[in-house]
């Protein structure tokens, strides 16, 4: 089973956003996925009891828990495991990123989410691990995604060579209990989503 963490100390990143989009797309491509929940919001969990499919299963867990949650994982045949993390719990980011096999971590290109990603790096680097920044929530003009890799790199920081837009369908699917690719299959959304998880496997060997 491979591992993904979510994590960013920022809040409005799109982490559940992140996490949630691409367990949907391992699972049409038939993967079995798990989702962990680390935030005390829950906000993953509750878009899990708001869809009609049962699947991609949601757990909602402790940090203390998660190697408990990820080995019961493993045993029942998952092949992904995806952790959705709090934007102020250093306790839960630092469990998530110790247990992953890939750290992404989502950015929307504005000043202060970059000013923001200091804070993750520390903990990344404190685990001895490396991370690669997913750029979200781009306009659709303009230069400011080439100006936030040019700050990213900065701080020695992979930028993920896929971007996701700043796009309705991303916000209003998970209102339905949904994720672009099931509400809108062939719209831009979907596209990005789908061409970030190929990305994904590539990086997992999976």
């Amino acid at each position: 089973m491979k591992t993904i963490a979510i994590v960013s100390r920022k809040g409005g990143a799109g982490k559940t956003t992140l996490t949630l989009h691409l367990a949907v797309a391992a699972q049409i491509k038939g993967k079995e996925v798990a989702i962990i929940d680390l935030d005390p919001q829950a906000s993953a969990a509750g878009w899990g009891d708001s869809r009609t499919q049962e699947t991609p299963v949601v757990v909602s867990a402790q940090a203390a828990r998660l190697p408990k949650v990820l080995q019961t994982a493993k045993g029942a045949g998952a092949d992904l495991a995806i952790i959705d993390t709090a934007p102020h719990s250093e306790t839960a980011a630092l469990a998530a990123i110790r247990g992953a096999d890939l750290i992404l971590i989502p950015c929307r290109p504005a000043i202060l989410d970059l000013r923001a990603i200091s804070d993750t790096i520390d903990l990344v680097n404190l685990a001895k691990k490396t991370a690669t920044v997913v750029l979200n929530a781009v306009p659709p003009r303009g230069s400011l995604a080439d100006e936030a890799i040019e700050a990213i790199s900065s701080y020695g920081l992979d930028v993920a060579p896929l971007r996701l837009g700043h796009r309705a369908a991303f916000v209003h699917s998970l209102t339905v209990g949904q994720t672009a690719q099931e509400y809108e299959s062939t719209g831009k959304a979907a596209e990005e989503i789908q061409q970030l998880y190929k990305w994904v496997c590539r990086q997992l060997k999976m």
